[in-house]
């Protein structure tokens, strides 16, 4: 995993989207820990970089369920991409792609701020450690965790959507989308009538939770993405440890799951 290319390529998307309040937005993600936080404590992408990847990952996903028409123009005159969603064949919707990187790449933001290092013990076996009941041998060792340390809990796609409207306007399509990314998961029989009502107000509620899906459970694994979604120049060294200050330490374990 490269961090600092996917920083690159998540500013240079983020450029895109011209609105009101983006670049307050973009100050505060450079100074909070979105670039170098996990994206969970050990379920996919555990690791330092692990949100950002993971925000570009459901961006590949997003766009590679629609169909691009490139530069067509706009009500201002403009010249932009715009992506169209079939089913079977019939187009469903269409939308613009600072709506796609917006929903995508900013979905995940309430988990700024939101993971912390811990460290718990674990049994190395080793010889010359402790002598075990079943004749091994084996020492403790500490060992870094990432934990979560919610200080605001206000939800999880709704305090995206919270936070993202602190610094610039999203449209209604947009929060919905936001909202319900984690799609029925922990839903009550209500929130489940309403993600299946959203799916069928604004697709984009479908599409951005079918994407975070596949990039969470097809795309990632735990320290970085899968092979076949792995940059090609990628350096080894880099790709078989976590990157910065605590690349000299073992590789995170479980920890409380998020």
């Amino acid at each position: 995993m490269n961090i600092n290319k996917n920083i690159e390529r998540f500013e240079k998307l983020m450029d895109e989207v011209v609105r009101t309040g983006v670049e307050d937005l973009m100050n505060y993600i450079r100074k909070s820990d979105f670039y170098k936080a996990p994206a969970s404590t050990k379920y996919h992408l555990s690791c330092e970089g692990g949100l950002l990847q993971h925000s570009l990952n459901v961006f590949d996903a997003l766009i590679a369920k629609m169909e691009i028409i490139e530069n067509e123009k706009e009500t201002d005159g403009r010249k932009m991409d715009r992506y169209v969603y079939k089913v079977a064949g019939k187009p469903i919707a269409d939308f613009i792609k600072p709506t796609l990187i917006t929903a995508a790449l900013l979905h995940d933001i309430c988990k700024t701020n939101f993971y912390t290092i811990g460290y718990r013990n674990q049994k190395i076996y080793r010889p010359g450690g402790k002598k075990h009941d079943n004749g091994g041998w084996f020492d403790w060792v500490q060992v870094p965790v990432y934990e979560v340390e919610d200080r605001n809990p206000y939800g999880h796609g709704e305090k995206s959507v919270m936070m993202i409207c602190e610094f610039m306007d999203l449209t209604m399509e947009e929060r919905y989308a936001i909202r319900w990314h984690m799609g029925m998961s922990d839903c009550t029989y209500q929130q489940m009538q309403a993600f299946n009502a959203s799916c069928e107000k604004f697709p984009l509620v479908h599409l951005l939770h079918m994407a975070d899906q596949e990039a969470s459970h097809f795309m990632e694994d735990t320290s970085d993405n899968k092979p076949a979604y792995a940059e090609e120049d990628t350096d080894a060294a880099e790709a078989a440890q976590p990157a910065g200050e605590y690349a000299d330490q073992p590789v995170f374990q479980e920890a409380t799951p998020m």
